[in-house]
């Protein structure tokens, strides 16, 4: 599903920059900027942009990062998507199953270890930003980077809601955006079925709503924001 990341990116960038200059999506993040707490002491806060894929959320924590810079807060940027796991892990229960991309897509152990851990309250700061290329399925160990004290640890990605790093958020977002659309999106960022009940995207979309079913990340995020139109985003909660 996920596209090796230098494509993703300038895909990616293609969208940010048609959606900069929206009114209402600046005061959406205006907005959140504002909800993103202050630390305690010399600790860091740690911020989750959460959805379904094809959502919006990498341009959504993009353009969050850049506003909180600009509100004179340091930043670091992280995606959960370079934390996958090694191909043999994520298919392990077939390349179509969707319990399988539910329960195995991701290594939680190293984004807790080299991620969430670091920038928990007493922790260390050293972090690493990835752990996993998609493209070459290389585990990855790279040298590790200092924040400093009171940095924002911005992250995007799928399933952050679920049970194991739900409480690690100091503020979390959930954009809300139905199937039909981001399938629609997802076809013209990676080339898939742009129907999602398609039997090529049954992995993807029931494992989603697995996930909601199972750890309602609607009503668990801080900040509910509807993302269907990405020029008048509207805030629903928070």
């Amino acid at each position: 599903m996920r596209v090796p990341r230098p494509s993703r990116r300038v895909a990616r960038f293609g969208r940010l920059a048609r959606v900069m200059g929206s009114a209402p999506r600046h005061h959406v993040i205006d907005h959140v900027v504002r909800r993103i707490p202050e630390p305690q002491h010399d600790g860091c806060v740690r911020v989750g942009i959460d959805g379904p894929d094809g959502s919006g959320k990498t341009t959504f924590a993009d353009e969050l990062a850049s506003a909180a810079r600009a509100a004179g807060r340091s930043v670091v940027r992280v995606s959960i998507d370079d934390f996958h796991n090694v191909r043999a892990v994520r298919y392990r229960q077939g390349r179509e199953s969707p319990v399988g991309f539910w329960q195995d897509s991701y290594n939680y152990r190293r984004f807790q270890r080299d991620v969430l851990g670091p920038f928990a309250p007493g922790g260390s700061r050293r972090y690493r930003l990835a752990a996993h290329d998609l493209a070459t399925d290389a585990v990855l160990d790279p040298e590790p980077r200092t924040a400093t004290p009171g940095t924002v640890l911005v992250v995007d990605g799928l399933f952050l809601h679920r049970d194991e790093i739900v409480s690690a958020w100091d503020l979390s977002v959930f954009l809300d955006v139905p199937f039909t659309v981001t399938a629609e999106r997802m076809a013209l960022r990676d080339g898939t079925n742009p129907d999602p009940e398609h039997p090529s995207m049954r992995r993807y979309v029931e494992a989603q709503r697995i996930y909601w079913s199972a750890c309602t990340p609607q009503q668990r995020a801080g900040v509910l924001i509807d993302n269907h139109d990405v020029n008048a985003p509207r805030i629903i909660r928070g």
